[in-house]
């Protein structure tokens, strides 16, 4: 196993080495809500040509994490408790993810999020629910 050097970059706060390594970018990020976009790459496709569906999940579960997060300064994590994601039509080109928070409790996250491509034509859809992880001051 050899190491790499560390994503450099700034994912709404946070470096996270398998999102820089896929290319996903990220756009913007507000209260309940974020927007990234990845860039077609041939090594993201499967035999089709399409962009992999473990890409679309993962990029979607970056997404939908953010928006329940809010902003760049969040101070508690989000871990996945569910996903279900449907997918409509192929990812070909470079895609859009926008994400939404539906509601935020004191433990759990409830959001929904789409990929569009170009054109506007929509590829998949999630929802999602997340485990809000509070951070403890010298723990996680």
């Amino acid at each position: 196993m050899t190491a790499s050097a560390p994503a450099s970059t700034d994912y709404f706060g946070l470096t996270i080495p398998f999102m820089h390594f896929i290319g996903l970018v990220p756009e913007s990020v507000a209260p309940g809500f974020a927007r990234t976009t990845l860039p077609w790459r041939q090594d993201l496709t499967n035999s089709r040509g399409d962009v992999h569906g473990g890409t679309l999940m993962s990029v979607l579960d970056f997404t939908l994490s953010a928006a329940a997060r809010g902003s760049a300064d969040a101070t508690e994590g989000m871990a996945t408790i569910d996903m279900n994601t449907t997918f409509l039509s192929p990812g070909t080109g470079d895609l859009v993810i926008e994400a939404r928070c539906l509601r935020r409790g004191a433990s759990i996250a409830f959001c929904e999020g789409d990929i569009r491509r170009a054109d506007g034509e929509l590829v998949a859809r999630a929802t999602a629910t997340f485990k809000i992880i509070r951070r403890r001051p010298g723990g996680d």
